[in-house]
Formats: C-alpha cells, sequence, structure tokens
C-alpha cells in the first residue's frame, strides 16, 4: 500500500479577475475551486495510474467533510483524523494578470491528535510505501517528520519526501528511497547558485552521501534530472505545449516516478512516467488524467 500524508489540506479556491484593485469591490470573470495538499495531489494522481493509496493527515469542520467527500475515488481510502474544533483552510488564489495567493493556516492541531496519527503510521508494514509532502503546519512540532520517519527505520518502507528546507535535510538519516528537491531548493540547502548540470550532479550526490538514496530534481522549463542510487545520471526534457497551470506540477511528478518505479523498477521509465504526469498537470487547469499522462508519455 502507498500512504500518503498531508498535514494541512486545504481547498483551493481560484478566482480570475480582469484586474484587481484594493479598496473597492472586485468581480471575477471566473472561479474554480481543486482540493489541495500535496500528499493529496498525490494520491489523486495516482488514482489516475491505478494504483491504490490511502489518504492520512487531519482534517476539519464543513472545510474538511467537503475535501473527505472530494477526493472519494474507488483508488484512494481516507484515513484522515478529524479535529473537534476549527476548519480545514481555504486557500485563495487570485488570477489578474499576476498571481496573488493567500494561504490561511489551518485548524490546531493538539499532541492527542499527533498520537492518533502516530498510530496509523505504525500500522504501516515492509513493502508499504509512505509519501510525507509539504510543510508542517505551525501548530505541530518541527520534528514532526523525523519522528514518523522513526517509528519507520526499521521496517522495510519506501519513505518519500517532498519538502523543503531543514525539513528534507533532516529526514536524510532515515535514508529516504527518494527526494524532489527543484533546481532553486537544491541551490538553498547548500547556499549556493547553481547554474549547470554539473552543479546539480554534484550537489545531488552530496545529498546522496547524507542519505538519500535517489535525488530526483526538478528543472521546470528544462525537465528533470534523477541521480539514482548508483549514481547513474538519467534526464527528462519536457513536452511542447500552453501551460495552463503549475501547481501541483511536482506532486504529479512525485506520484508518476512512484508508480513507475513500483510497476517496473526501472529507474528510466519511473523518470518518463514522472516527468508525463508533470507536464500533464501542467497543460491541464487541475491534476494530470489518465488520459492526458497517455497522450504525453508517448512523447519521452
Amino acid at each position: 500500500m502507498i500512504y500518503t500524508v498531508t498535514l494541512n489540506p486545504s481547498i483551493d479556491y481560484i478566482v480570475h479577475l480582469d484586474s484587481l484593485k484594493t479598496g473597492i469591490t472586485n468581480r471575477t470573470t471566473s472561479e474554480e475551486y481543486y482540493y489541495g495538499g500535496k500528499g493529496i495531489n498525490v494520491s489523486c494522481v495516482l488514482a489516475e495510474l491505478e494504483m491504490k493509496s490511502t489518504a492520512l493527515g487531519f482534517v476539519a469542520g464543513f472545510t474538511g467533510e467537503a475535501i473527505e467527500k472530494g477526493i472519494k475515488n474507488p483508488k484512494i481510502t481516507t484515513d484522515f483524523i478529524t479535529l473537534p474544533e476549527g476548519i480545514s483552510r481555504i486557500n485563495i488564489k487570485i488570477k489578474a494578470g499576476e498571481e496573488t495567493e493567500i494561504n490561511c493556516q489551518g485548524p490546531d492541531i493538539s499532541e492527542a491528535a499527533i498520537m492518533n496519527l502516530f498510530d496509523k503510521i505504525d500500522n504501516i508494514q515492509d513493502g508499504d510505501t509512505i509519501v510525507l509532502a509539504g510543510s508542517i503546519p505551525n501548530t505541530m512540532p518541527d520534528d514532526t517528520y523525523e519522528k514518523i520517519l522513526g517509528r519507520l527505520k526499521n521496517k522495510k518502507v519506501l519513505i518519500v519526501v517532498d519538502a523543503t528546507k531543514k525539513l528534507l535535510v533532516n529526514s536524510l538519516k532515515y535514508k529516504p528511497f527518494l527526494i524532489k528537491p527543484n533546481k532553486q531548493e537544491l541551490s538553498e540547502i547548500f547556499n549556493v547558485d547553481i547554474s549547470t548540470d554539473e552543479d546539480i550532479i554534484k550537489y545531488a550526490n552530496e545529498l546522496r552521501k547524507m542519505g538519500a538514496q535517489n535525488v530526483l530534481i526538478s528543472l521546470g522549463g528544462d525537465g528533470a534530472m534523477l541521480v539514482d542510487e548508483f549514481g547513474k545520471i538519467h534526464k527528462a526534457g519536457i513536452v511542447k505545449g500552453k501551460v495552463l497551470n503549475t501547481v501541483g506540477s511536482g506532486d504529479s511528478m512525485v506520484a508518476g516516478f512512484v508508480a513507475g518505479y513500483i510497476k517496473t523498477g526501472d529507474y528510466e521509465y519511473a523518470l518518463k512516467l514522472g516527468s508525463a504526469c508533470g507536464n500533464a498537470t501542467a497543460f491541464l487547469s487541475g491534476l494530470a488524467t489518465k488520459e492526458k499522462i497517455n497522450e504525453l508519455l508517448a512523447q519521452f
């Protein structure tokens, strides 16, 4: 079983305007909403790839109920912890020429709720996969990921971490199967300016020395690069098309890579499928669909 962890899910409410003016009433030209959270995105794209997953995390209030109902899928088991107070957050994305985001905090998460999550983590078995994605809410301890991984250290579990800065670096002692920094995040980790493929490979290998088995670096318009557990370099470009949405592209890449590796054990194919999923999301208003993934996969 693949488990995804989303500690602070959201409803992403996207509004489109011709222009945004402060201090007056603005009227939208259109709006849409999506059930968000990096782990949830991974589960949704895995479902498109016919892969089952269990979504873990916290939900609260009427928005939490909407999130749980909204991602309902035969391939997704929702095993969220329902908090007694507060509401799951609504993030507002304003698209009016340039994009403005208002990301909310979400509900308070108690120590009892955290222990409930740990109990669910303890049920993960040898051969399972866990995806830890996104940031930690400010009402939870900064070392929550480390505590989760510490509970799994004696099990043969594929660990995937898609996080930034200290969250990512502090997970490396647990030797995760896969980490996915982007180029900017790689620069921030080592406080250097990364501009060439040689730089990317050098610092990806530094992360491998620190514990990561495979390092997948998303490069935006330049595609993606994988430095695998054997030190072999794999590269994937992009498919040309009109980019409609970059939100969730990285999560889609993670889902595709994980699905591709579990199905075949082939890193080259895993990178291709991951890249197809990331591109598919970029070319759609929502997350990647099976049809779009298959269309693009044939072009890699």
